[in-house]
């Protein structure tokens, strides 16, 4: 008996403990959501409606203030945990080199200091970044419209195309200098890069542009550092170059200052049509073999031919027009017996291409004879201008009808010799930088026919120098 009494008194205090729990729950949401909202809505009432007793008795029922309340918690709890979300779910992505656009009047002012790009760092939920992504990635942007010539600090902006984005801006702001804009004018130059990526057939005669006045803009002391404006017509983009006329449309203007440095300035136009006249030039041209070092002693060239005795050479016209004839050097040191060489045909210079790249010289040996050849006038070159050579009397040396002449020893086979004219021999002094006075020089004597070897008699004259005018 005294046992259950003891239960049935354990089980009344947890109850009365119970009970007292759930009165300070009801005290607590009584105190925290119910008067609150209560008063709440009597102030709506009282603002906006007449007040009646029958709609204050439902209204201050526990009831209608338990639904109120419970609807507003349910609100309340929905909006909490969005922003939770929100802060949970946060993305950040940075978009590198995003462009300034600048809002100002561009026709009379220029603005330095502003950077041509910035880096926009996107904050804000996934699903938002990529759906700001799929439709634009927004604009920089900064207002200058209303800024007068001198130094700024202005704020750059960007315009997100989702709200729910969030930004920052490196840099977020920037200090400008407005100046007035001025101008000058210029004549533009042609430079022509990349002339090697033609058909080495062809060659530029001429290149000229549309327009070779050039309007520059800019601030004052920028425009003062341009000494020249360039066109740069690049005939690689040349499409199928042809002989003949070619138009190359928006070529860049460019310009430097004295140190070759690009200055950053607006030109008008910014860029030209350039017509390039192309042509092809070619030239036939003989083969010339030149023989280098003595064959055998006791033997001399008597025949030397080639598998290509002509070529036909590309270039500019200037540069063919002065090409008689290809020298192609074979060396023929202690040659013996008959012999055929290949070898490459030399480019001379400034030719673009020849018709045939390699040629078979042919060299037929014979015995060696010696023959002279007298009185070879002997021509004097390079004299000073301010003076004049006259002979000196030396032996072996005579004065024929007042030039100096020698006698030239020729050696080669029968047939080579036989062949020599006296006019295809020719003798030489060079007097390169002397001056007054009598001066001992070397005799050259050559030949046309390079078969056979020419040496003079004498191989060293003297020659007095005079003044021109003395």
């Amino acid at each position: 008996m005294k046992v259950r009494m003891l239960k049935m008194n354990n089980k009344k205090s947890f109850l009365k403990k119970v009970a007292l729990f759930l009165k300070s729950i009801v005290r607590w949401f009584d105190k925290k959501i119910i008067t609150p909202v209560t008063k709440f809505v009597l102030l709506i009432v009282g603002k906006f409606g007449k007040r009646t007793d029958k709609f204050e008795k439902w209204l201050v029922r526990k009831n209608t203030l338990i639904m109120i309340s419970l609807l507003l918690a349910i609100v309340l709890f929905f909006s909490v945990n969005n922003k939770a979300v929100v802060l949970v779910d946060s993305y950040a992505e940075v978009l590198y080199d995003q462009k300034v656009e600048a809002m100002y009047n561009n026709e009379s002012y220029v603005i330095e200091g502003l950077p041509d790009t910035v880096d926009v760092t996107l904050i804000g939920r996934k699903v938002d970044m990529y759906l700001a992504k799929q439709l634009s990635t927004g604009t920089v942007s900064v207002d200058l419209s209303n800024l007068k010539p001198g130094t700024h600090k202005v704020n750059l902006n960007y315009e997100s195309v989702i709200n729910s984005i969030n930004y920052t801006l490196n840099p977020s702001s920037v200090t400008v200098i407005v100046y007035p804009k001025v101008s000058s004018t210029k004549t533009a130059t042609i430079d022509v890069i990349n002339r090697d990526s033609l058909n080495t057939k062809m060659s530029i005669s001429n290149v000229t542009i549309d327009q070779s006045e050039i309007i520059i803009k800019g601030a004052e002391h920028t425009i003062s550092e341009v000494a020249t404006v360039r066109a740069l017509v690049d005939i690689k983009k040349l499409v199928d170059p042809q002989v003949g006329v070619m138009k190359l449309e928006d070529v860049p203007l460019i310009a430097y200052d004295n140190n070759g440095k690009v200055v950053d300035v607006e030109m008008v136009p910014s860029k030209v049509t350039a017509t390039i006249n192309l042509d092809a030039p070619s030239k036939e041209v003989p083969i010339k073999v030149v023989p280098i070092g003595e064959v055998l002693f006791g033997k001399a060239i008597n025949t030397m031919t080639s598998s290509e005795s002509k070529v036909t050479i590309y270039g500019s016209r200037d540069v063919i027009s002065s090409i008689e004839y290809i020298p192609i050097e074979v060396d023929v040191t202690n040659l013996s017996t008959n012999k055929d060489f290949n070898v490459s045909i030399p480019i001379p210079k400034g030719v673009r291409e020849l018709s045939v790249n390699t040629t078979k010289i042919s060299i037929t040996l014979g015995n060696e004879e010696t023959t002279e050849i007298n009185d070879v006038v002997i021509n004097s070159i390079n004299l000073d201008p301010n003076y004049k050579a006259q002979a000196y009397k030396e032996e072996g040396i005579s004065d024929k009808n007042e030039n100096v002449v020698t006698t030239v020893i020729v050696k080669g086979t029968k047939d080579v010799l036989n062949s020599i004219e006296k006019s295809n021999v020719k003798a030489i002094v060079d007097l390169s930088g002397l001056k007054e006075g009598v001066h001992e020089v070397a005799v050259i004597v050559t030949g046309d026919d390079a078969r056979a070897t020419y040496s003079p008699k004498i191989t060293k004259i003297k020659i007095r120098i005079i003044k021109a005018n003395g």
